[in-house]
């Protein structure tokens, strides 16, 4: 499914999420309906695709996603004076309920929620003379997890909102906020049906829809950010003894178009080169809509470098310097320094280069740029939107939540075992913990060896942000990682101003504290 097959017409008819629309109710009479539509195993498909184009769109994966998540998290630092003023708000935690980049996830989660409603209403009444059960099951599965996803990000980067399991069509149907535990426990139902239903594998044309091990994935770190670790493991272990996957031969093989759906990925959100016609307009819908991400162009270090690795997290790995027994070779895997080369090695970043500002490593000014996720690698183009996939989900993430739970329910051996297997990956193999400068001896001792490793294994991938609430919210971060951090505050996104604004069921007494 590296090319998805949009449907959007259907979908515009009833979105009234978030809308002051007076007339939603005035439909096209030579346009397709919710009735004369979803026949067929063709049309509920395409349904479908239209939930991965939400995910993939603007809103979302290809933008404000991980601008989102990274912005929340201690990984990176502003690049200069080119990050635009309402990211910035963000990262510095001066953002309100207005911010651009917040309100462009909420409403990219709920369009991905209102489609999957679709879907997951209209696929039992096709008949069974136009579909298999298996596939309108799978199909069916697929949307339970795409909403799943997205109550899971509304309940932990908000807080809850309005919960709907039916499709809105009208703002008469607009629902009241509903608690992050009860968005979390719609998305584990949805994750139980969605694991029944769903495959663990596809062939190479529907590469990219939500498999088995991604429900399993997803469900465990729902009951991790509800501080059930009994049942995250449980999940995890299916992950592990399923033999689907495996950590790559090569780090950088996660973040390159090369590796994709490798086999350490568990679900990844699937672009395609289209030769820089990125579709700025929204969410991608529409055939013709060019299905590309613009990571690279806001982080590449001759591109916009909007966004550069923290010092925090640079000073992170270990290194020989630091009297560490090896310097950690995912650091190089995951950053440019000048005097690297790019373009295939046969072009050297030099600092003249490079815009924006410099980065503290080990005592010494340079200018550190991310490489995960940028095109540069095999290109010379200032212009860096490219079809990198995103991963989403990836094994040695699922050894380390697993290693979380395993310490916390007082296996130290395991943990330390599952930490280790991910140091010991080919091209990594860092020493066996514990080391000199990584005790392990103590649970806090080696939940602090675990984050730390979180950090340095899947820098820059939009786990931070998701580990560091769930960590504070269940008392286990030793100290507070974000520096402007406000207790009864940045604990939570406020609620996009516009649903408070919009939802008649909503009013400014649903705010998050804070705002």
């Amino acid at each position: 499914m590296k090319k998805i097959i949009l449907l959007s017409t259907i979908f515009l008819l009833a979105f009234a999420i978030s809308c002051n629309e007076e007339d939603l109710d005035k439909l096209n009479p030579n346009g397709v309906t919710f009735d004369t539509y979803f026949n067929n195993a063709a049309e509920l498909t395409a349904g479908v695709n239209s939930i991965y184009s939400i995910v993939q769109g603007l809103n979302l994966g290809a933008r404000e996603y991980f601008f989102l998540h990274d912005m929340r998290s201690d990984d990176v630092a502003t690049g200069g004076g080119q990050l635009e003023a309402h990211r910035a708000q963000l990262l510095n935690g001066v953002h309100d309920p207005a911010n651009g980049v917040t309100v462009a996830n909420w409403t990219g989660w709920y369009r991905t929620i209102h489609r999957a409603n679709v879907i997951i209403k209209k696929g039992p009444e096709i008949p069974a003379t136009a579909i298999s059960e298996s596939l309108r099951n799978r199909l069916i599965g697929e949307a339970r997890f795409m909403r799943a996803w997205a109550y899971y990000e509304i309940a932990t980067l908000f807080g809850g909102g309005p919960i709907y399991t039916s499709f809105v069509e009208s703002v008469d149907g607009s629902a009241p906020r509903s608690s992050a535990d009860e968005m979390y426990a719609v998305a584990i139902e949805d994750l139980k049906f969605a694991d029944a239903n769903l495959p663990a594998t596809y062939g190479n044309a529907d590469r990219g829809r939500a498999t088995k091990g991604a429900a399993q994935m997803l469900a465990a770190r729902v009951h991790l950010q509800k501080g059930d670790y009994n049942s995250a493991k449980a999940e995890l272990q299916k992950i592990v003894s399923s033999g689907t996957y495996s950590l790559a031969p090569d780090y950088s093989l996660n973040s390159v178009e090369e590796g994709e759906f490798g086999v350490e990925s568990i679900f990844e959100i699937a672009y395609s080169p289209s030769n820089g016609a990125f579709n700025w307009g929204g969410d991608g819908d529409g055939a013709g809509i060019q299905e590309e991400t613009v990571r690279s162009q806001e982080y590449a270090p001759i591109a916009w470098r909007n966004l550069i690795p923290s010092d925090k997290l640079l000073n992170t790995f270990e290194h020989v310097d630091k009297g560490d027994a090896k310097s950690d070779p995912r650091f190089q895997y995951s950053f440019y320094v000048s005097g690297d080369t790019y373009n295939n090695g046969t072009l050297t970043l030099t600092d003249d280069k490079v815009q924006g500002n410099t980065s503290n490593v080990r005592g010494e000014t340079k200018k550190v740029s991310w490489k995960k996720y940028t095109i540069m690698y095999k290109s010379a183009a200032a212009n860096q939107q490219s079809g990198i996939n995103l991963r989403v989900m990836r094994y040695a993430d699922a050894l380390l939540l697993l290693a979380e739970c395993e310490n916390e329910l007082g296996n130290s051996a395991a943990a330390i075992a599952l930490v280790n297997q991910v140091r010991a990956r080919p091209g990594v193999e860092m020493p066996p913990l514990p080391t000199a400068n990584i005790p392990t001896g103590t649970q806090a001792q080696l939940r602090a060896a675990i984050q730390r490793e979180r950090q340095v294994e899947l820098a820059g991938e939009q786990v931070r942000n998701a580990d560091i609430l769930r960590w504070r919210k269940h008392g286990k971060l030793a100290s507070e990682p974000i520096s402007y951090f406000q207790a009864n505050k940045h604990e939570l996104l406020p609620i996009p101003q516009n649903e408070l604004d919009n939802n008649p069921n909503m009013d400014q007494g649903d705010q998050n504290p804070g705002y």
